[in-house]
């Protein structure tokens, strides 16, 4: 399970449409996209500029926090004839749920695009459990951890 953080969301669209906290050259958006392959989760994260060392990817209670930070460039004796890159700190949560292999997320970062792969426990992952019958053959009874530990119980 996989859903955005809305109120990071409502709150950078208030600070677009309202003005508010905002300059014009403070970040608006970090644009992703998220997508699962298999047995993991890819989100790739628009950051073009960054320096990589500013770059920061935290896994905590089942939320993704990518937070980035751009350095406005110097501004002495310099006439801006059009600014339209920003600059100051970007940040997005993407909620995953506990289903996520914190030990074994990656993050690359390549010409301006963040990517960071989740791999699912393999604990959250279905699986064949052979149920045995007297008198009978094995049967095989497809059924996730969460079931397996409500039957045993």
């Amino acid at each position: 399970m996989m859903r955005s953080d809305a109120l990071t969301e409502l709150d950078a669209l208030a600070q677009g449409l309202l003005g508010a906290r905002s300059t014009p050259r403070s970040p608006q958006f970090m644009p992703v996209d998220v997508f699962r392959v298999d047995d993991q989760y890819v989100i790739h994260a628009d950051l073009p500029g960054m320096d990589p060392g500013s770059i920061d990817v935290n896994m905590g209670r089942g939320v993704l926090t990518l937070t980035a930070h751009r350095t406005a460039p110097a501004e002495e004796r310099v006439q801006w004839l059009t600014s339209e890159r920003f600059s100051g700190s970007y940040r997005r949560q993407i909620t995953f749920g506990d289903d996520i292999d914190p030990d074994r997320i990656t993050a690359n970062y390549d010409n301006g695009v963040l990517t960071v792969t989740l791999p699912l426990d393999q604990r959250a992952l279905p699986r064949q459990i052979s149920v045995e019958g007297k008198g009978a053959e094995p049967l095989e009874v497809s059924a996730t951890t969460d079931e397996q530990q409500r039957v045993g119980s």
